[in-house]
């Protein structure tokens, strides 16, 4: 086996700064890839918290001015994890969500801040680090999509290039201008097979029309983003690109979501003996002050409050999930509104809705460990991860037939068509009406006590870990190397 090496950049890692599933992936690939012969190295930005992690790094290089204020180039492991950082304070020594303001607002430097990332991947691409050069370089989403365009207009020898899509919903899209001070060619900017994307330029569209490979992390979704709404812009270039777009399914760390050692659950269990799934249950009942009940199913939901992820639906379905005699513990943050609903709902129904706003990962391991089903009612879902957690701890997922929630889970209805166990329930449309009869099919298989641990014992049987998916990487790196010469 040929040895690799890739340069990932990705705009956050777990465990060390997370807002979202690119965080989780760009955590997991790199330690799954070592067993097929690759050597993954991340580069992410210096934010504080990676600062406070990563006190010991080692500095590779140290510039007066970068991008408008000194910064340095450091070398650091984490958990396991070869990490790059670009520690660059004035560009990224800000506190909370590393891109927006305490007010939910863009920062307005997000521009230079994530070409800052990108123009220093490329330059590793060349070569800076003598001791590790890519044969790849890999990036993810809009925060790095500038580093294929660096690298080809750069007109040197370079390494192969991959893009990985985690959510087309963000595009990276700023004023031409900025392109003289981030040190791209200005005509780029108004070449539509270059960075131009109606009148201004999209970090996103970079990646896409520059990169030698694009993938993202679901078949479904792959073929979802050629068509006209799916590619919210760039459909018609994925099109064009239909020959180098593949679509690979995320994984989950089954170390750190295993129910037989999770920390963070009140009671471990195994996969042969469900037995303390209700003591989880009964505990996640009390830690959102519902009523004590093992007959009532639980619903759990870990979700952004927004619109894509289809939570204004799941308001609706109140009335069918009380009419069926049904709970729902809800843990999420996002849209204001949404919110607000959510915490009127909880509090005209105590005993029967609870909703937590904010993010815990405790309490979200909880929810996987205590909940009889898990809920992902989104209208577009590139992957999802949630619900593949949900069948390692045997919750029952509910998902709408889009993206990658259509490829991970089998629906009860088509599992003897498909010569698969099922493993949960799908529903389209994605409407109110759609998810409220699923609502209701689960909760009539839920009074089938062994029609539903058949279900469970088929999710907790699926291989959602990265072992399948992370040899699907290694395999498109070396026929990019090969094709390459």
């Amino acid at each position: 086996m040929t040895p690799v090496r890739v340069l990932a950049v990705a705009s956050e890692v777990y465990p060390i700064v997370k807002t979202g599933g690119l965080a989780d992936v760009a955590g997991a690939l790199p330690l799954a890839l070592k067993a097929h012969g690759v050597e993954m190295r991340t580069l992410m930005p210096g934010y504080p918290d990676v600062m406070r992690r990563l006190a010991g790094a080692d500095e590779i290089r140290r510039w007066p001015d970068y991008f408008g204020g000194p910064g340095r180039l450091l070398a650091a492991s984490h958990d396991g994890l070869d990490l790059f950082v670009l520690d660059v304070p004035h560009l990224y020594a800000r506190p909370g969500n590393p891109y927006v303001t305490a007010e939910g607002i863009d920062w307005p430097d997000n521009g230079l801040r994530f070409a800052a990332l990108s123009r220093i991947a490329a330059d590793i691409g060349h070569g800076l680090v003598p001791a590790f050069v890519p044969d790849v370089v890999h990036a993810h989403d809009w925060q790095a999509g500038l580093a294929p365009a660096y690298l080809h207009y750069d007109g040197r020898p370079r390494p192969g290039t991959v893009m990985t899509i985690h959510n087309m919903a963000y595009q990276g899209k700023f004023d031409r201008d900025l392109a003289n001070a981030i040190g791209l060619p200005r005509d780029a900017t108004f070449d539509v097979h270059g960075l131009e994307y109606f009148g201004g330029i999209s970090f996103l569209k970079a990646g896409l029309q520059l990169a030698d490979r694009i993938t993202t992390v679901s078949p479904t979704y792959a073929r979802e983003i050629q068509s006209d709404e799916g590619g919210m812009g760039f459909g018609g270039l994925l099109r064009e690109r239909a020959g180098v777009l593949s679509g690979i399914l995320n994984g989950i760390d089954t170390e750190v979501w295993n129910p037989q050692t999770d920390p963070h659950i009140a009671y471990r269990f195994g996969t042969n003996d469900l037995t303390f799934r209700a003591a989880n249950k009964a505990v996640l009942q009390q830690q959102f002050n519902l009523d004590s009940s093992d007959e009532a199913p639980l619903l759990g939901v870990i979700s952004r409050l927004s619109w894509q992820k289809g939570l204004d639906l799941l308001l609706e379905t109140i009335p069918t999930i009380l009419g069926e005699g049904m709970q729902l513990a809800l843990l999420g943050s996002g849209d204001r509104d949404l919110q607000d609903r959510y915490q009127a709902v909880a509090r005209a129904n105590p005993g029967r809705i609870g909703v937590v706003i904010g993010y815990d990962e405790i309490l979200a391991h909880l929810i996987q460990a205590g909940s009889d089903a898990l809920i992902v009612p989104s209208r577009f879902e590139p992957c999802g991860l949630t619900q593949l957690c949900a069948l390692r701890y045997a919750a029952v997922p509910i998902v709408s037939r889009v993206g990658g929630l259509e490829d991970t889970i089998i629906d009860i209805g088509e599992a003897d068509a498909s010569d698969r166990d099922a493993t949960g329930f799908k529903f389209a449309p994605v409407t109110a009406d759609a998810l409220s009869g699923a609502l209701r099919k689960a909760n009539a298989t839920f009074r089938n006590k062994g029609a539903w641990r058949r279900l469970q014992l088929s999710g907790l049987a699926t291989d959602v870990s990265w072992r399948n998916r992370a040899g699907d990487y290694a395999a498109l790196y070396r026929d990019l190397i090969a094709r390459r010469g």
